[in-house]
């Protein structure tokens, strides 16, 4: 009888070690149609309440105990899947979804709810598809990136017209843009007019605010990364489109089937159309390239060659002509170990190039930044609780603030070298992941900085180690006379910095449709951006830390509410957040930049800090979609004195930095009314940018001259427009062949007049001072058309 009872028992624990014997599921998630891997894909399994996403390159992996389930595939833009699997070994399943607008016939439909995304510690950061920032109208008809996430919560522009974007209260270089892990330095065409970032080459972007993964470091308000498409491996396809301003081309397909494949990406301007023309011939144009090609070698190896290459051309007859642009290169191999541990290496290259000739000054101007980055990176996955990721980067730069070679009757003068600059930046981090409970997700890692400021250059010396010193009896700062100058050579160490940069995110699911999230971030950022203007131009010199110029920080910390409504037709978003940034570059007052080779005679460190209320409400479904962001928010800058006898900027108060608005309403948009015709809008509204007026004036040598108040104390009037398009598609269930659509836009429609700057000036005429506003557009009315075949 106990020999029969032990046999049971031990039938019994053998049956249930089997039963909970567990597998792994892993794959990539494609796009049917174009055959690109996607990212950020949902992937849940509701009989057991796990899931998971997919990684930068598509791939997933869930470790469940054998047994039948469900499997539910839920992204943006695309049909949900739904499949029943049976699980009884490790299963490679790479599965193929398609976008909303097209029909699938073998697979079975059901709703799925976006379960995983309001449990997810992941907070503070926004993703866009590519199909929705399609539908967006934008001034003069192209389709534009940065452009569109001006109507997300805390992200605002410098003004209209101005290139970059500002983050919670920070300045643009602040944010990391990252395009297939290169650095971007400059992301405008023709000042701000548009984007560099062509729509047509671009997969997926994704825009941090807060609660950055440690993996991103060496910025300090923001990460945009954008990834390029990789092209299709199955068939041959063009695409391209006809605008007023700009025209672009792309090809992609096979390098051999299924295994490899090319994208070839152009864009244009036709030029002559930004400028107020006078009879002068001037001209003004850009051009840009994407490339990338992949070629799978076998089941876990994979090679990636992607590319960018754009310049900009600006003339103006008889006085100056300007060059400038980006060129990037990335290498990268995609290792898979095993079904739980997933690695890329890159080798990656980032130069950004400005020119400028100046022919009635007879001289040319080069400066610029180069880049040379090696990462490593690895994800491990852990069961489904939890997700590890792990790696190494190190970068090399060469700063060039300056070459100026004589032109014309000048050519006989030798040219003139600013001192170059070379700095080593390597990190190491790791991440972690972590399910601690059906309520309770955490996202937390470390990352482990240095930077090394290195020669070869000559380093000016002052005394008592004070580049800039007051004067007190006219209570101003001065450039310091150097006292000494001392020599380094090539790759000595000028000065030296770590740090570390702890990160953590925590998400309280409340119940399956609402949870409560915090973050906190601690970044550091060695680069500066020289610039005696509120938005980045391509004159700006960037710079990196060393003795003077010491390294920003930034603590922030966040705290976020979350709600989907009606089985997620709608959801909502609150965050508010609090950051301070120490080490802020601040400029002495008449502070010369330009062909300076000792900026630290004209900067001093101060501090910044930002803090707000971020709100959204989406309509994620039905004909009518879009979004309401509202932002709160205050941006405040202080460089206190010294010692007790000194005055600081702005006498060491507190002010307004040139990045703060109080108000920020963005109002997003789309239509579709039938197959044929959709419609979409936007709506912005914001606080003028912070402007110093003048509070009085006085007459010197019978000239009247303002006398202008403390810094930023005004504002410039509220900046808003309303845009609108239409789109027209003929043949909308055309799959094959020659396919198209015309794109009707018109940006501005009610021909807002808002100041890109006022200038205080005396009229010649009436000898009075007077305030003239300078507007860039009224109303512009645009038509693109685009094909594919």
């Amino acid at each position: 009888m106990k020999i029969k009872l032990l046999l049971i028992t031990l039938l019994l624990v053998s049956f249930i070690s089997l039963s909970q014997e567990k597998h792994t599921l892993s794959g990539t998630i494609k796009d049917g149609k174009s055959t690109e891997t996607l990212i950020g894909v949902n992937i849940y399994i509701p009989e057991l309440e796990v899931g998971t996403s997919t990684n930068e390159y598509g791939f997933y992996s869930l470790t469940i105990p054998t047994g039948v389930y469900t499997l539910d595939i839920s992204y943006l833009g695309f049909q949900p899947y739904t499949e029943r699997i049976s699980l009884n070994q490790n299963t490679k399943k790479d599965i193929s979804i398609l976008e909303e607008s097209e029909s699938l016939d073998e697979v079975l439909i059901t709703e799925t709810k976006k379960r995983t995304d309001i449990k997810k510690a992941e907070m503070s950061s926004n993703k866009l598809s590519v199909q929705t920032i399609k539908q967006m109208p934008v001034v003069l008809g192209e389709v534009d990136i940065i452009k569109s996430i001006l109507q997300l919560p805390g992200v605002t522009n410098a003004g209209e017209g101005q290139s970059g974007f500002n983050v919670r209260g920070g300045s643009a270089d602040q944010n990391l843009i990252l395009l297939d892990e290169a650095s971007i330095y400059n992301a405008s065409h023709l000042f701000g007019f548009f984007s560099v970032f062509n729509s047509d080459a671009i997969k997926d972007m994704k825009l941090y605010k807060g609660g950055i993964p440690a993996r991103y470091g060496g910025r300090l308000s923001s990460v945009l990364d954008i990834y390029q498409k990789d092209g299709n491996n199955e068939t041959y396809n063009f695409s391209g489109g006809i605008g007023i301003i700009s025209s672009r081309l792309m090809a992609e397909g096979p390098l051999q089937k299924e295994r490899g494949s090319f994208l070839l990406a152009g864009r244009a301007s036709y030029g002559h159309l930004f400028l107020k023309l006078s009879d002068n011939k001037n001209s003004a144009s850009f051009y840009d390239l994407n490339t990338k090609f992949n070629y799978k070698l076998d089941e876990n190896n994979t090679l990636f060659l992607s590319g960018y290459f754009g310049r900009d051309l600006l003339n103006l007859s008889n006085i100056f002509t300007n060059t400038y642009g980006n060129t990037t290169a990335n290498l990268r191999w995609n290792h898979l170990f095993s079904d739980k541990l997933f690695s890329n290496a890159s080798f990656i290259y980032s130069d950004y190039y400005y020119g400028l000739e100046l022919e009635v000054l007879g001289f040319k101007w080069d400066s610029g930044i180069q880049n040379f980055n090696f990462k490593y990176d690895f994800k491990h996955y852990f069961g489904n609780a939890t997700k590890l990721s792990y790696g190494i980067n190190a970068q090399y730069y060469i700063f060039n603030p300056g070459t100026i070679n004589p032109l014309g009757e000048n050519s006989g003068v030798n040219p003139r070298q600013l001192s170059k600059k070379y700095a080593f930046e390597p990190a190491i981090y790791i991440e972690a992941e972590q399910k601690l409970s059906e309520k309770i997700e955490v996202n937390y890692g470390l990352r482990y900085g240095l930077f090394y400021r290195l020669g070869k250059q000559d380093i000016n010396i002052y005394q008592n180690n004070q580049a800039v010193v007051f004067n007190p009896e006219f209570q101003i700062y001065e450039k310091a006379d150097p006292i000494g100058v001392k020599s380094y050579d090539k790759n000595e160490t000028i000065a030296s910095f770590n740090n570390l940069e702890p990160r953590i995110a925590v998400s309280y699911a409340l119940n399956d449709d609402q949870s409560v999230k915090a973050s906190y971030n601690r970044m550091v950022q060695y680069l500066h951006l020289i610039s005696n203007t509120q938005s980045p131009t391509p004159l700006d010199i960037w710079a990196p830390s060393d003795e003077f110029l010491k390294p920003q920080f930034l603590d922030q910390v966040a705290l976020g509410y979350y709600r989907n409504f009606s089985d997620d037709n709608y959801s909502l978003e609150v965050e508010t957040f609090y950051k301070k940034i120490k080490n802020r570059v601040d400029y002495i007052d008449g502070a010369e930049l330009i062909g300076n080779d000792a900026i630290e005679q004209v900067v001093l460190n101060g501090e910044v800090r930002s803090y707000g209320l971020e709100m959204m409400l989406r309509k994620n479904s039905g004909k009518l979609t879009g979004w309401v962001a509202y932002t709160l928010s205050r941006s405040e800058q202080r460089t206190p004195g010294r010692t007790a006898s000194e005055t600081g900027i702005n006498d060491g108060n507190w002010y307004k930095s040139g990045y703060d608005k109080l108000h920020n309403l963005a109002i997003t948009a789309t239509y579709k009314k039938s197959e044929k015709w959709s419609f979409g809008s936007v709506f912005n509204l914001q606080s003028g940018r912070a402007a110093t007026f003048p509070k009085g004036q006085y007459e010197y040598q019978g000239i009247i001259i303002p006398s202008f108040g403390a810094r930023n104390m005004n504002n410039l009037p509220a900046y808003h427009h309303l845009d609108i398009s239409a789109t027209y598609t003929p043949k909308p269930n055309k799959t094959e062949g020659w396919r198209s659509e015309w794109v009707f836009g018109i940006y501005n429609i009610y021909n807002q007049k808002n100041a890109a700057s006022i200038d205080f000036r005396q009229n010649i005429d009436t000898g009075e001072n007077e305030a003239v506003k300078f507007s860039i557009f009224g109303v512009v009315p645009s038509i693109t058309y685009n094909f594919k075949f």
